[in-house]
């Protein structure tokens, strides 16, 4: 098992795959590994039908436009939730035969022991880095915003204290304000919140997105996003 120490150091000076989900916290996670390892591709898993990301319901094509525009590889694969670990295991290994030695993910906060990160890492034989590992939220996010990063709310839950008119409006200090004086995570970490990242200093170029109709399905409300086709 990878050394609790070492995770939010693991990239460095090695080459990685990153666990991607389009939203704030994974892009952090890959600009700052890019800094200090080199990135070998993105991986993204999708629901069963393959239209959506498994994580943050993002189509497809909108996660390859993400890709292209940072210029990595991504690697995707539609699962269950029953093999959703088979798969991503799966997944890591082909990547640690093209050469990643660590995985790379956004997460804060993990327990040390009993990591499902860790174990799927241990078991495709790669390492676990971790670069926001248990990092002060608002400073994450603030972080985020203040390296020129532009992210998208594209998922609220309507339980925990976000609100419909929440969807579509940009991440910014103002925004993160307000979120902390209405008692929200500014981070999103109790599930919130989810966003869809479309600049920032990553990017070579903007994702030009289309908002759609908001969705809701019991407590949570969803505003799908689509590509701009010029």
């Amino acid at each position: 098992m990878t050394a609790v120490a070492d995770w939010k150091n693991g990239a460095n000076g090695q080459s990685f795959i990153a666990s991607f989900s389009g939203g704030k916290d994974s892009v952090l996670a890959l600009y700052k590994a890019m800094k200090v390892g080199k990135a070998l591709g993105l991986i993204v898993m999708l629901e069963e039908e393959g239209k959506r990301s498994r994580s943050h319901g993002t189509p497809p094509d909108l996660i390859r436009a993400q890709a292209e525009s940072i210029g990595l590889p991504v690697y995707t694969a539609p699962a269950s939730w029953d093999d959703y670990e088979e798969v991503f295991i799966h997944l890591l290994e082909d990547a640690k035969k093209q050469g990643a030695e660590v995985l790379v993910t956004g997460d804060l906060e993990l327990t040390a022991h009993g990591c499902w990160q860790d174990k799927v890492s241990s078991i495709a034989g790669l390492k676990l880095g971790m670069p926001l590992w248990e990092m002060d939220h608002r400073e994450t996010v603030e972080e985020f915003i203040r390296l020129g990063f532009v992210s998208i709310v594209v998922t609220v839950n309507l339980a925990l204290g976000m609100r419909e008119d929440d969807l579509g409006r940009t991440l910014t200090l103002a925004f993160v304000e307000e979120l902390v004086a209405r008692g929200i995570d500014p981070c999103g970490e109790g599930g919130e919140f989810h966003t869809t990242v479309i600049d920032g200093p990553l990017f070579k170029h903007r994702i030009s997105v289309h908002k759609g109709e908001i969705v809701t399905h019991g407590e949570y409300a969803f505003l799908p996003l689509t590509l701009d086709h010029v």
